[in-house]
Order: C-alpha cells, then structure tokens, then sequence
C-alpha cells in the first residue's frame, strides 16, 4: 500500500521546512502530515511503523535545524486546533501538546494561576517544552507537570502519571514520538499581581534576544548557574562568522543566518565557537540545535 492512501488530505509530499523554522534553513520532509484529529495521527503513525517509515514530530521550529539535503520519513505537524486546546478545571490547567507556551503562560495568568509565569517569553509549544524540560527565571515545565497523555512510536495512547514523570536541567523521561497533552498543578494566586510579574519576566527576556532581526536560532544551553553568552563573548566570538552564519554581536548566545547561509554553515559555527570557548575558559558548552 502506498503510504499516503487514504491520507492525501492532511499528507503532503516535498513539503520544504524551511519556513517552519526560526533559522528558515534546510531542504524538504520526504512525506508532511497536518493530523486534524487524534484518529488521523494514530492511523499515519502505525502506517509509518508498518512501513517502516521514521516518523518525527515538530514543534515550534526556535530550535530545530534542519539538514540541507532534507528529512526522509514523515514529519507530523500539530499545528490543527485539536492538537492545541487549553482548558482549566480549578487549580488545574490542561494544554495540548501542539499548544504554544506562550498561550499557555498567559492563560494560567488570566486565570489567577501561579506556577508557569517564570516561563514567559519562551517560544515554542508545550510538547517540545516537555520534551526538553524547558525553563527559565528559576522555573522549569517539568516542575508543574502532573500528567502527560503521549502517542508511542507503535501509536498506543499512553498516560503518564507524576509517578512515571522524571525531570531534570534540560531533560525529560516523556521521549515518546507525541505528547498529545500534558497537565499542570498550579497555584490560585491574585490576577493582577501575577500578570506584573509576567510581565516582568518577559521584557527581561526579550531583552536578552536580537530584536528586529529574522532567521535567528538559540545555539547553546546556559550551564547551571552561568551564561552561555558570557562566555562566548570571553571567548572573542561576538561577530564570528562562518559562511552566512554568524555569531550575533549583540546576543552572543544567538546565531543570525543570512540570506545565504546553510545548514552546514551553522553547524561548522557551533563547532567552531564550541571549541574555542572550551580553549578559553574550560567549559563545554551544550548546543541546543536540535539537528534533523
């Protein structure tokens, strides 16, 4: 059976990746499924697995950089609004996994609920943000995270609980294919006071990043108590360029790719200031480059 049958409404061919991410690199997904309900996910996963066809999920593209010579396999995209609801039932908020953060951080503000506010101003969605334990501002997802409904690579729906759920600096046991939705505990808490505090931590945020600029991509984790930019800029390497890839001189911690610029041009960057800022000042930095 040809693996787009029954599917040619939501799976397309040679879609490029490019404009899915924030770097706009990259060549085409071999096959490009956008599921507009669970059934249909389930059912292009156990084809795949049938086929023996990899499957990937993405997400909000800030950290993915995608091959030049492109994605073999299927790319599942959450992006319809059944893969992003957001729901609250008393001190409980409940997202989908294709569910932007951002969206969520706000929701549980407007509703008076402490707990993911230190969160504001991360990009990407709430599948990609349990995957990765993502965190800020002292807070990480991880830490509020209750339950976690996920899809296997065999395409079983699957529940994890707080008993099964293991985080860590940048780290997640939920390393199933999807996370269909995740639940947070959270704290009833003033309205207002905790929309300042929001608002807060989004213009410090913010202001660590370019502004104004496109094609821009995060390239390193910041070690435990230390700033990924502070060192590279000890390094020498604000301006750093390699092809059209570039250091940004204003956010060392960020990568601008030009017009240009490859795939292959980044990575050689990575490496480059990697190694350089270990020569300089010890450290090994971690690239949060997510390579495809």
């Amino acid at each position: 059976m040809e693996l787009t049958a029954g599917f040619e409404h939501f799976v397309r061919t040679d879609e490029p990746l490019a404009p899915y991410t924030w770097l706009k690199l990259g060549g085409s997904a071999e096959y490009f499924a956008e599921p507009t309900s669970v059934d249909e996910l389930i059912a292009v996963i156990k084809r795949c697995r049938e086929q023996n066809v990899t499957a990937r999920v993405l997400g909000g593209g800030s950290n993915l950089l995608v091959s030049d010579t492109g994605v073999p396999g299927m790319v599942i995209y959450l992006h319809h609004p059944s893969f992003c609801g957001i729901t609250v039932q008393g001190n409980r908020l409940t997202a989908g996994g294709g569910a932007k953060l951002s969206h969520v951080v706000s929701t549980a503000v407007g509703k008076g609920l402490a707990g993911l506010e230190g969160l504001a101003g991360l990009p990407g969605t709430v599948g990609g943000a349990l995957h990765g334990n993502a965190g800020g501002n002292g807070v990480d997802v991880g830490q509020r995270t209750v339950e976690a409904q996920v899809v296997t690579r065999s395409g079983e729906i699957v529940t994890r609980t707080s008993q099964d759920l293991q985080f860590s600096f940048r780290q997640s046991s939920l390393d199933e294919l999807v996370i269909l939705n995740a639940t947070f505990e959270l704290e009833s808490v003033d309205s207002s006071e905790l929309t300042r505090r929001m608002q807060k931590f989004w213009i410090v945020r913010k202001a660590s990043q370019p502004a104004g600029t496109d094609n821009v991509g995060y390239l390193f984790f910041d070690p435990p108590g230390l700033s990924a930019a502070t060192l590279i800029e000890q390094a020498g390497l604000r301006g750093t360029k390699v092809g059209g890839a570039e250091v940004c001189a204003e956010h060392a911690n960020f990568i601008i790719a030009s017009s240009d610029a490859s795939a292959g041009d980044v990575l050689r960057l990575a490496e480059l200031v990697q190694g350089r800022v270990k020569e300089v000042t010890g450290m090994d930095l971690k690239c949060q480059l997510v390579q495809w």
